[in-house]
Protein backbone atom coordinates (compact mmCIF):
# COMPACT_ATOMS: atom_id res chain seq x y z
CA UNK A 1 0.00 0.00 0.00
CA UNK A 2 2.60 2.20 0.77
CA UNK A 3 4.36 1.95 -2.82
CA UNK A 4 0.83 2.15 -4.18
CA UNK A 5 1.07 5.57 -2.25
CA UNK A 6 4.38 7.19 -3.27
CA UNK A 7 3.74 6.16 -7.04
CA UNK A 8 0.47 7.81 -7.06
CA UNK A 9 2.26 10.82 -5.76
CA UNK A 10 4.90 10.95 -7.94
CA UNK A 11 2.43 10.86 -10.63
CA UNK A 12 0.33 13.57 -9.63
CA UNK A 13 3.59 15.37 -8.97
CA UNK A 14 4.83 15.04 -12.69
CA UNK A 15 1.23 16.10 -13.72
CA UNK A 16 1.74 19.65 -11.55
CA UNK A 17 4.85 19.92 -13.27
CA UNK A 18 3.36 19.11 -16.74
CA UNK A 19 0.19 21.52 -16.04
CA UNK A 20 2.84 24.89 -14.93
CA UNK A 21 5.08 23.80 -17.97
CA UNK A 22 2.14 23.98 -20.28
CA UNK A 23 1.22 27.35 -18.45
CA UNK A 24 4.44 29.33 -18.17
CA UNK A 25 5.50 27.91 -21.42
CA UNK A 26 2.31 28.69 -23.95
CA UNK A 27 3.24 32.34 -24.65
CA UNK A 28 6.38 30.82 -26.10
CA UNK A 29 4.22 28.68 -27.92
CA UNK A 30 2.22 30.91 -29.64
CA UNK A 31 4.67 33.37 -30.22
CA UNK A 32 7.66 30.98 -31.82
CA UNK A 33 11.02 33.68 -32.93
CA UNK A 34 13.13 32.84 -35.55
CA UNK A 35 17.12 33.90 -35.49
CA UNK A 36 15.92 36.56 -38.34
CA UNK A 37 18.39 35.80 -41.47
CA UNK A 38 18.34 37.45 -45.03
CA UNK A 39 15.08 36.62 -46.98
CA UNK A 40 13.66 37.65 -50.65
CA UNK A 41 10.47 39.44 -49.20
CA UNK A 42 9.28 40.22 -45.73
CA UNK A 43 5.71 39.44 -45.38
CA UNK A 44 3.49 41.89 -42.99
CA UNK A 45 -0.18 41.00 -42.17
CA UNK A 46 -2.76 43.62 -40.80
CA UNK A 47 -4.58 42.75 -37.19
CA UNK A 48 -4.17 43.54 -34.01
CA UNK A 49 -1.17 46.58 -34.11
CA UNK A 50 -0.99 47.26 -37.31
CA UNK A 51 0.73 50.22 -36.99
CA UNK A 52 3.56 48.07 -34.99
CA UNK A 53 3.59 45.17 -37.59
CA UNK A 54 4.12 47.88 -40.36
CA UNK A 55 6.78 49.60 -38.15
CA UNK A 56 9.11 46.01 -37.38
CA UNK A 57 8.84 45.28 -41.35
CA UNK A 58 9.82 48.91 -42.56
CA UNK A 59 12.86 48.32 -39.19
CA UNK A 60 13.23 44.87 -40.99
CA UNK A 61 13.55 46.16 -44.33
CA UNK A 62 15.79 49.11 -43.61
CA UNK A 63 18.32 46.90 -42.20
CA UNK A 64 18.88 45.28 -44.89
CA UNK A 65 17.12 41.94 -44.32
CA UNK A 66 14.85 41.53 -47.17
CA UNK A 67 14.54 44.20 -50.52
CA UNK A 68 10.99 44.06 -50.62
CA UNK A 69 8.11 44.08 -48.09
CA UNK A 70 4.76 42.27 -49.19
CA UNK A 71 2.06 44.19 -46.89
CA UNK A 72 -1.52 42.30 -46.40
CA UNK A 73 -5.11 43.35 -45.59
CA UNK A 74 -8.18 44.92 -46.61
CA UNK A 75 -10.27 47.85 -45.48
CA UNK A 76 -12.37 47.24 -42.63
CA UNK A 77 -14.27 49.68 -43.94
CA UNK A 78 -15.20 49.05 -47.54
CA UNK A 79 -15.55 52.73 -48.38
CA UNK A 80 -11.82 53.40 -46.87
CA UNK A 81 -8.66 52.63 -48.18
CA UNK A 82 -7.61 48.85 -47.50
CA UNK A 83 -5.31 48.06 -44.53
CA UNK A 84 -2.26 47.13 -46.89
CA UNK A 85 -2.48 50.54 -48.38
CA UNK A 86 -2.11 52.40 -45.18
CA UNK A 87 0.45 50.09 -44.25
CA UNK A 88 2.31 51.08 -47.92
CA UNK A 89 1.68 54.63 -47.18
CA UNK A 90 2.94 54.43 -44.10
CA UNK A 91 6.24 52.51 -45.04
CA UNK A 92 6.91 55.09 -47.87
CA UNK A 93 6.90 58.18 -45.53
CA UNK A 94 9.19 55.99 -43.38
CA UNK A 95 11.65 55.95 -46.36
CA UNK A 96 10.75 52.71 -47.92
CA UNK A 97 10.27 53.00 -52.23
CA UNK A 98 7.15 52.08 -53.66
CA UNK A 99 8.81 49.99 -55.76
CA UNK A 100 9.92 47.57 -53.26
CA UNK A 101 6.25 47.55 -52.16
CA UNK A 102 3.79 44.66 -53.46
CA UNK A 103 0.10 44.62 -52.08
CA UNK A 104 -2.70 42.57 -51.26
CA UNK A 105 -5.36 44.75 -50.77
CA UNK A 106 -8.60 41.71 -50.37
CA UNK A 107 -7.33 39.29 -47.51
CA UNK A 108 -9.68 39.44 -44.53
CA UNK A 109 -8.38 36.55 -42.38
CA UNK A 110 -5.00 35.33 -41.88
CA UNK A 111 -5.99 32.25 -44.31
CA UNK A 112 -6.81 34.92 -47.10
CA UNK A 113 -3.45 36.59 -45.95
CA UNK A 114 -1.41 33.11 -46.52
CA UNK A 115 -3.34 32.56 -50.34
CA UNK A 116 -3.22 35.85 -51.05
CA UNK A 117 0.39 36.86 -50.63
CA UNK A 118 1.74 33.39 -52.07
CA UNK A 119 0.29 34.45 -55.26
CA UNK A 120 2.54 37.32 -54.90
CA UNK A 121 5.72 35.18 -53.86
CA UNK A 122 5.01 32.85 -56.81
CA UNK A 123 5.05 35.63 -58.94
CA UNK A 124 7.94 37.48 -57.38
CA UNK A 125 10.06 34.21 -58.07
CA UNK A 126 10.62 34.36 -53.80
CA UNK A 127 12.04 31.13 -52.02
CA UNK A 128 12.11 32.60 -48.12
CA UNK A 129 9.84 35.49 -46.65
CA UNK A 130 10.08 37.20 -43.18
CA UNK A 131 6.67 36.56 -41.78
CA UNK A 132 5.68 39.49 -39.15
CA UNK A 133 2.49 40.05 -37.34
CA UNK A 134 1.53 40.35 -33.75
CA UNK A 135 3.50 38.13 -31.33
CA UNK A 136 0.32 36.29 -30.00
CA UNK A 137 -0.57 35.25 -33.88
CA UNK A 138 2.48 34.05 -35.01
CA UNK A 139 2.07 30.57 -34.22
CA UNK A 140 -1.17 30.33 -35.99
CA UNK A 141 0.27 32.49 -38.83
CA UNK A 142 2.99 30.13 -39.80
CA UNK A 143 1.02 27.24 -39.63
CA UNK A 144 -1.29 29.00 -42.46
CA UNK A 145 1.59 30.19 -44.22
CA UNK A 146 3.33 26.77 -44.11
CA UNK A 147 0.58 24.87 -45.29
CA UNK A 148 -0.03 27.54 -48.15
CA UNK A 149 3.54 27.49 -49.13
CA UNK A 150 4.65 23.92 -48.48
CA UNK A 151 7.33 22.36 -46.71
CA UNK A 152 10.20 23.73 -48.21
CA UNK A 153 9.64 27.18 -48.50
CA UNK A 154 12.25 28.82 -45.86
CA UNK A 155 9.50 31.17 -43.38
CA UNK A 156 11.30 33.12 -40.43
CA UNK A 157 9.03 33.86 -37.44
CA UNK A 158 9.63 37.61 -36.26
CA UNK A 159 6.81 39.31 -34.27
CA UNK A 160 6.23 43.17 -34.12
CA UNK A 161 5.71 43.96 -30.25
CA UNK A 162 2.69 44.17 -29.06
CA UNK A 163 2.25 46.70 -25.88
CA UNK A 164 -0.56 44.58 -24.49
CA UNK A 165 0.84 41.05 -24.58
CA UNK A 166 4.04 39.40 -23.71
CA UNK A 167 4.43 35.52 -24.16
CA UNK A 168 6.15 35.28 -20.47
CA UNK A 169 3.52 36.56 -18.68
CA UNK A 170 0.42 36.22 -20.76
CA UNK A 171 -1.79 35.90 -17.89
CA UNK A 172 -0.91 39.15 -16.21
CA UNK A 173 -4.23 40.91 -17.55
CA UNK A 174 -7.74 40.05 -18.21
CA UNK A 175 -7.65 41.25 -21.73
CA UNK A 176 -3.87 39.05 -22.56
CA UNK A 177 -5.81 36.19 -20.85
CA UNK A 178 -8.50 36.10 -23.20
CA UNK A 179 -6.40 36.77 -26.41
CA UNK A 180 -4.26 34.13 -25.51
CA UNK A 181 -6.63 31.72 -24.87
CA UNK A 182 -8.69 32.54 -27.83
CA UNK A 183 -5.18 32.41 -30.07
CA UNK A 184 -4.62 29.00 -28.68
CA UNK A 185 -8.45 28.09 -29.63
CA UNK A 186 -7.55 29.11 -33.45
CA UNK A 187 -4.57 27.20 -33.42
CA UNK A 188 -6.15 24.07 -31.77
CA UNK A 189 -8.50 24.43 -35.24
CA UNK A 190 -5.73 25.11 -37.40
CA UNK A 191 -3.50 21.76 -36.51
CA UNK A 192 -6.67 19.67 -36.88
CA UNK A 193 -7.82 21.48 -39.97
CA UNK A 194 -6.88 19.51 -43.65
CA UNK A 195 -8.46 22.74 -45.42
Amino acid sequence: MKRFVVIVGIALAVLVLVAVAAFFGLGFYLSPQSKVAKADAIVAISGGDTDARTAEAVALYRSGYAPKIIFSGAALDPNAPSNAKVMATAAEAQGVPSSAISLDETATNTRENAANTASVIAAQQDKSIILVTSPYHQRRAYIVFRRQLGKNFIIENHSSVDQGWRRSDWWATAESRSLTLSELQKVIYELASNN
